[in-house]
């Protein structure tokens, strides 16, 4: 079926541009899968193009934004912080719901994967998610691994240099500013919605324990596959992620329909 591909512009509420793209069959319909990428990355990933393809050969819409900082979106990385990441996610919802679109179905990828959960506590347009290694302790984690010199250090300089096999960035001290407002234990006592999450054994960026613990301690029904072999990436597993993310999808909206023709 041919597919309509749509270049999206959103402003911000700081006024810097948000690039996207948004895909569909003869409209938008009422529900989307969105794709939320990881830090310092971008919305055109192995990982979202295969969820792209998963939801076209369904006749799904899919929508995915870069991020403030990231990509083809304006923005600084020194500015990161979660509270931008959640608001950059509500003016993709906003847009999409000018759009007739009414159901969020989110995936996100490492840091993508903090911000989709965050995001998903307080709005009822999104149903469900799927998280990719998800990042729920990115904040703390950061600020918790470094001593008390380190602290101080960044706190001084205002912005810190990140680097690893992926990534060579600078990140403002503003993020960390934030941690009381991202703490795991919240995130958890206030989860209620279906979950599917995937994640390596071998991840040495962000251990598994993660998602182990937030599955045993969040409400709600949540899948946990856990990969032996698999790293953060999880780039080899990127076909077989969008598949399964898009049957615990199909099966919500199943669930959904059945419910309101009950009411």
């Amino acid at each position: 079926m041919p597919r309509t591909h749509e270049l999206l512009a959103i402003r911000s509420p700081s006024g810097e541009m948000l690039r996207g793209d948004l895909f569909f069959a003869d409209s938008p319909g009422t529900h989307a899968v969105v794709f939320v990428h990881g830090f310092a990355s971008h919305r055109n990933g192995e990982k979202s193009l295969a969820l792209q393809v998963e939801c076209a050969r369904r006749g799904w819409t899919f929508a995915a934004i870069d991020c403030r900082g990231h990509g083809e979106s304006e923005g600084k990385m020194r500015d990161l912080r979660g509270t931008r990441l959640i608001e950059d996610l509500a003016a993709l919802r906003n847009h999409l719901a000018t759009r007739g679109i009414q159901q969020l179905f989110l995936v996100g990828s490492s840091m993508g994967g903090f911000a989709s959960a965050w995001f998903a506590l307080g709005v009822p347009e999104v149903k469900s998610c799927a998280f990719i290694a998800p990042a729920f302790r990115f904040v703390e984690r950061r600020w918790n691994s470094l001593s008390d010199l380190e602290r101080a250090y960044w706190k001084a300089m205002n912005v810190v240099r990140y680097k690893n096999d992926w990534v060579d960035v600078e990140v403002g001290y503003c993020l960390v500013e934030e941690v009381p407002q991202f703490q795991f234990d919240e995130l958890v006592r206030s989860w209620t919605k279906p979950a599917i999450i995937f994640h390596g054994l071998a991840d040495t960026t962000v251990p598994a324990t993660d998602s182990i613990d937030f599955q045993a301690q969040a409400n709600g029904n949540i899948e946990l596959r856990l990969f032996k072999q698999g790293d953060h990436r999880l780039t080899e597993l990127k076909d077989e992620m969008a598949r399964e993310a898009c049957r615990f999808f199909e099966h919500q909206l199943t669930i959904s329909t059945c419910q309101n023709l009950s009411v």
